[in-house]
């Protein structure tokens, strides 16, 4: 019998990852859900336990040990798959989901925590503590305690089918990704930088292979599309990347989500219509912002009437520069990259490439900490005995003005084998108040890793990207909220979560924080100041081509979740068709398959709240002109007052209160709708 301590059921702080296997996943979760379980049956048997200290803090204490136990399996389920991990996270998911669903059902404990809300003691309590009250009331609504059965008893499968379902929509992208690749020979490098010849044979050493591999990792995507004079490699690339884990494409049917959709989007219409809402999409909004689908739907299309033309003229002026200096008389979308990166080299003597020496990875990690050291009060200091699931993350204790460590944050920076794409913020811990316990964040990134003899060289691209994990990293962090569930992130309408992220990027465009960190790898030379106004000068370039995209994905998640129909089914190319008739200027082949590998809304928990990054970034931008006022005053984008005020209104309160509120009470007035047209350089 092993008598070895279960990792994941250690009270220390942090997980010890390399101690982690397998083995270890279900019966910790098992453990958890059984403690859980009898605590919450003992509560409610306990007529005494009906005000906050009695029944709500020990339920949000059993919250807290159950995500705990869980956040270092779902971080490496992301960060470090695995087959063996992949089953047993499956398993203890399923088991996770019954028992939130059972849970959000249980009748006795919702009339409890009603007891707390109609208690002579609610008004007592402070802002934190009734919105923790008020949410979890809707959270029962929301998980069908009302319903009797068989409705009960359905609504609690289909949250477990759709569980399992988002899992494996996720792993399909992730296997599609990695199944491809393809050898390259010299003649097919032709104008591809160094940085993108020594990626590509990165790629090959990774496998075992000698010479140079194109995959489908998010960097080497965008090296070819955006350098390669090979206009075949670029179009294989492109189907490959495009047709992932669907019926089209070098791999078609072998990771098909096609029917993962359709079931996803019938089972959430029928759970929605189970709680009593028209659609998923009008379920969404019980907890955003925006309110209505008129409005959401009022919103983007708004965007789209002054965002379209733009676009079309832009399109316009590439197709004429493709055909007269490239020859590419029928421009396709697998050019569109290579001839706008042609056209801002022609129009600004200037390309992405140019500023990547500038761009080192740990001078831009430093630059961005020293930032928040300035703004925001905090410093950080890098711990190097805490065990790690790679030996490329780092982690840093967070430390008040007083050395009093108040938070810690991994960073997991570069692209490999077993990692998902994209980037992304997570929870390991959240702040506890009851033990004290500090938030502790995971920062994922999926840069191009260092080679032999240089760091890792980041496109402007990627700085943004740091800094937008990074402003989601600090809402968790300065979160002085020690209720979990209303505490950094958490509570936060899904509409607004993104406004520090999104605040964040702004400072990547400013000299003042440029010349924190961009400052040649090998001669530490300073970006110089015309390739700064270079690059300040094309910050808008093809800004309403990127604004269109991203209005198609929005509206597209939204009417998808909105109009679906059980009689019809999910319509989910045909509306993609209707909604890039719509908004698009650019129509990509039949055979494209987007959807297949949206995991933002198949697998992200963003469906039907995609235009939750358009919708915040009215209150980014105008949260960031703050800043701007202040440099205009005081000659700093890096006001500490402002910066003082922001964390407190901001940062600090966490879903504790409405978000519209807290933006009045940092900026003094509601968001100015037209920030965002400006923050793209459209408002004219």
């Amino acid at each position: 019998m092993d008598t070895t301590p279960n990792p994941l059921l250690s009270p220390a702080l942090l997980p010890d990852f390399p101690a982690i296997q397998p083995a270890h996943v279900v019966p910790a979760v098992e453990a958890v859900l059984a403690d859980y379980r009898a605590a919450v049956e003992r509560l409610v048997a306990d007529p005494a336990a009906r005000d906050f200290d009695s029944l709500v803090a020990p339920l949000e204490q059993l919250d807290e040990k159950l995500s705990r136990t869980w956040s270092p399996v779902s971080h490496l389920h992301g960060v470090k798959d695995s087959p063996a991990l992949r089953e047993v996270y499956s398993e203890a998911d399923e088991h996770i989901t019954e028992f939130t669903t059972e849970l959000g059902q249980h009748r006795g404990l919702y009339e409890a925590m009603k007891a707390v809300r109609d208690g002579a003691g609610f008004v007592a309590l402070d802002r934190a503590q009734r919105t923790l009250v008020e949410d979890s009331l809707r959270g029962f609504r929301n998980s069908g305690v009302a319903l009797e059965e068989p409705a009960r008893t359905r609504f609690r499968e289909i949250q477990t089918e759709l569980s399992k379902l988002d899992t494996a929509f996720e792993e399909a992208v992730l296997d599609a990704t990695e199944a491809w690749s393809l050898p390259l020979v010299e003649a097919q490098l032709a104008g591809l930088p160094p940085s993108a010849r020594e990626l590509l044979a990165g790629q090959a050493k990774a496998k075992g292979k000698d010479g140079f591999l194109a995959t489908l990792k998010g960097p080497v995507v965008q090296a070819v599309l955006t350098h390669a004079d090979d206009r075949a490699l670029r179009e294989a690339v492109y189907t490959a990347y495009n047709t992932r884990a669907s019926d089209q494409g070098p791999n078609a049917g072998a990771f098909d989500n096609s029917e993962r959709i359709a079931r996803i989007l019938a089972l959430r219409h029928e759970s929605a219509q189970l709680l009593g809402f028209p659609s998923a999409a009008h379920e969404s909004l019980e907890d955003k912002m925006a309110g209505s689908p008129e409005r959401v739907l009022g919103f983007l299309r708004e965007l789209a009437a002054k965002a379209r033309p733009v676009a079309q003229r832009e399109l316009d002026e590439l197709r004429a520069f493709a055909a007269k200096e490239l020859g590419l008389h029928d421009l396709q979308p697998w050019d569109v990259a290579y001839a706008s990166e042609k056209l801002r080299v022609a129009r600004y003597a200037f390309e992405e490439e140019q500023l990547k020496p500038y761009f080192a990875q740990p001078s831009v990690l430093n630059g961005v900490l020293d930032i928040a050291t300035d703004v925001f009060g905090v410093r950080f200091r890098e711990r190097h005995d805490v065990a790690t699931w790679h030996d490329d993350v780092q982690y840093f204790d967070v430390l008040d003005a007083d050395g009093t460590v108040r938070a810690g944050v991994y960073f997991d920076h570069y692209a490999r084998e077993g990692k998902r794409g994209g980037a992304w913020m997570d929870i390991c811990r959240t702040r506890l108040g009851l033990t004290g316990q500090i938030p502790v964040a995971y920062l994922t990134c999926n840069a191009a890793p260092p080679v032999e003899g240089r760091p890792s060289l980041l496109t402007h691209d990627d700085v943004i990207t740091l800094f937008h994990e990074f402003g989601h990293g600090l809402h968790h962090l300065l979160t002085e909220i020690g209720w979990p569930a209303v505490s950094g992130i958490n509570g936060v309408e899904w509409d607004a979560v993104e406004l520090p992220s999104q605040f964040m990027e702004n400072f990547g465009w400013k000299r003042e924080a440029l010349d924190r960190f961009a400052r040649h790898w090998q001669t530490g030379e300073a970006l110089p100041d015309d390739l700064f106004a270079k690059m300040t000068a094309a910050r808008h370039y093809h800004a309403g081509l990127f604004l269109v995209r991203q209005l198609e994905f929005a509206l597209y998640d939204f009417r998808l979740h909105l109009e679906f129909d059980p009689m019809h089914g999910p319509r989910t190319l045909e509306l993609l068709d209707a909604v890039r008739a719509e908004v698009a200027v650019i129509t990509p082949p039949a055979w494209h398959r987007f959807p297949h590998g949206f995991t933002h809304i198949f697998a992200g928990g963003y469906a039907a709240g995609y235009y939750s990054y358009l919708w915040a970034e009215v209150l980014s931008a105008d949260a960031f002109g703050a800043f701007e006022e202040a440099a205009a005053a005081a000659g700093s984008v890096f006001d500490a007052a402002t910066g003082a005020r922001y964390r407190r209104e901001i940062l600090a309160v966490g879903g504790s209160r409405p978000a519209l509120e807290s933006f009045i009470a940092f900026r003094g007035r509601e968001p100015d709708p037209n920030a965002l047209l400006k923050s793209y350089g459209l408002a004219a």
